[in-house]
């Protein structure tokens, strides 16, 4: 009897194991499942206007890069076969490049900043401001000033 007791013992033992085993298996899927979760919950609630202007300043760097890289492989290339009449025309290339950079950058700082000009636009053009500092010149005053000077000028010319 006592070995059959034994046995079941056994029996029972590696019918815990397996139930363990399974609940265990259980247990890392849900957990895996609730990373995968979180993870898909995060994406959703990213902010893309901040990671679409953070990939547009990125792509604007890069194009940039690009572009002047070019522009020295160019340089290098022309440079080879270059005379007198070539370093004039590299000259004004370059000149051309910087000028082009600038407006690039400049066309970039007014869509930064072309929300914030519009309202101060609009704020300036609703107040109504007179003058404070000084006075008016009349009329009268404003043609003897220039009589004055219409003299003065005579005078130094002779």
């Amino acid at each position: 009897m006592s070995s059959d007791s034994r046995e079941e013992r056994e029996k029972l033992k590696e019918e815990y194991k397996q139930h363990y085993r399974k609940i265990r298996e259980v247990k890392e899927r849900l957990a895996r499942s609730k990373k995968t979760q979180n993870i898909s919950d995060a994406l959703k609630n990213m902010d893309t206007t901040q990671l679409t202007d953070n990939f547009d300043e990125f792509l604007y760097k890069v194009k940039s890069k690009i572009a002047n890289v070019e522009a020295r492989l160019d340089v290098a290339m022309d440079s080879l076969a270059m005379s007198e009449d070539d370093a004039i025309a590299e000259v004004e290339r370059d000149e051309e490049l910087k000028k082009a950079k600038a407006k690039e950058t400049l066309r970039q700082a007014k869509i930064e900043m072309g929300l914030l000009y519009t309202e101060i636009e609009q704020q300036a053009d609703s107040i109504s401001v007179e003058k404070t500092i000084g006075t008016k010149k009349s009329t009268e005053e404003k043609a003897e000033s220039s009589t004055a000077e219409e003299t003065d000028n005579s005078k130094k010319e002779n």
